[in-house]
């Protein structure tokens, strides 16, 4: 009896030790994915501080929460299972879906910039009316674009433990779509919220401090602008990695091969860490490049089509008071 018992320990020993050793793997596995994602969370959290610039300082965390959930839910409702279930069963997907969304972030981007610099463009309002339809359509923009990025995330993640059995790679992904979620979603709060800890800071201290306080209030507005520019140009860089890597992926390589060519004599010309950076600046120039090409050619296309479905609109309401006759 007392020999069974200490069997039934040694085997429940060997079991803790098995799964200490799995959550060890997960965790292994999740930090060498998120490593490989650093890249698109540093697009997003430059990209969703544009979405609550303008917005009432009360009204700035309770924005960033509601598109913090909205972004949560996408990874672990609509991109988790999407994904094991695509790499399970059909992997070729993956690549054509991502393609797909980075084309959405380039047409973002080059609408950006069409408002920004095409024929009657004009200055965003400085204002946006507190829990009136601009503050749902601002979070429902930047939960549709977060599932872009999200998507992107989760599918370098996925790539990392790809060879991983299906309950590894559940867990991965849910560890990496937690972290990244609090990771750039508080990165992004504290960021809107610094001109008012400078605020804080400038009425509450003195000396050196209070200077502080005043330089942060000076600078943030500027700051946020700033941000907005750089999460424009995020989106089409992004989106334009995305379809680069993936026409490679899809056997169209001559353009990927130019990129790798580049790439690879500016690191030869300069070797060292300087090479590397210059190496890394020609990627991402050529990436958003193709994100300004693809996204003007859809803002084109979008453009005729609004302008034909407008004038078929505006012909059927002129008919019908002909008809009326």
């Amino acid at each position: 009896m007392s020999g069974g018992f200490f069997a039934l320990l040694d085997d429940i020993a060997a079991i803790a030790k098995l799964a200490a050793a799995s959550l060890d793997d997960v965790g292994a596995a999740a930090a060498r994915a998120s490593a490989k994602a650093a890249g698109v969370v540093i697009d997003d959290t430059a990209v969703t501080p544009r979405y609550v610039h303008g917005f009432n300082p009360d009204r700035e965390l309770p924005v960033i929460k509601k598109i913090a959930v909205g972004s949560l839910r996408n990874k672990l409702l609509i991109i988790l299972p999407a994904a094991l279930l695509l790499s399970q069963f059909l992997p070729w997907l993956l690549t054509p879906i991502l393609m797909v969304g980075g084309t959405y972030l380039c047409y973002e981007g080059a609408e950006k910039l069409w408002e920004k610099f095409g024929p009657g463009h004009h200055a965003e309002p400085s204002v946006v009316v507190v829990g009136g339809p601009d503050e749902k359509v601002m979070i429902r923009g930047a939960i549709r674009t977060d599932l872009i990025l999200s998507a992107e995330i989760m599918v370098i993640a996925l790539n990392e433990v790809a060879s991983e059995p299906l309950l590894s790679r559940a867990a991965t992904l849910v560890i990496v779509a937690l972290a990244m979620t609090l990771l750039v979603y508080g990165v992004v709060a504290a960021i809107v919220k610094m001109d008012d800890i400078g605020l804080h800071l400038a009425t509450e201290r003195k000396g050196a401090l209070a200077g502080l306080g005043r330089g942060l209030v000076a600078a943030m507005p500027k700051v946020l602008v700033a941000l907005s520019n750089v999460g424009i140009i995020a989106m089409l860089w992004v989106g334009g990695h995305i379809l680069l890597v993936g026409l490679d992926d899809l056997g169209w390589h001559p353009l990927y091969e130019l990129v790798h060519h580049g790439e690879e004599a500016i690191a030869h010309a300069l070797p060292g860490f300087l090479g590397e950076v210059l190496a890394w600046l020609f990627n991402t120039a050529v990436s958003t490049v193709i994100g300004v090409i693809a996204g003007a050619i859809v803002v084109a296309v979008m453009m005729v089509v609004h302008r034909f479905t407008h004038r078929a609109h505006r012909d059927e309401h002129q008919s019908e008071p002909d008809a009326a006759h």
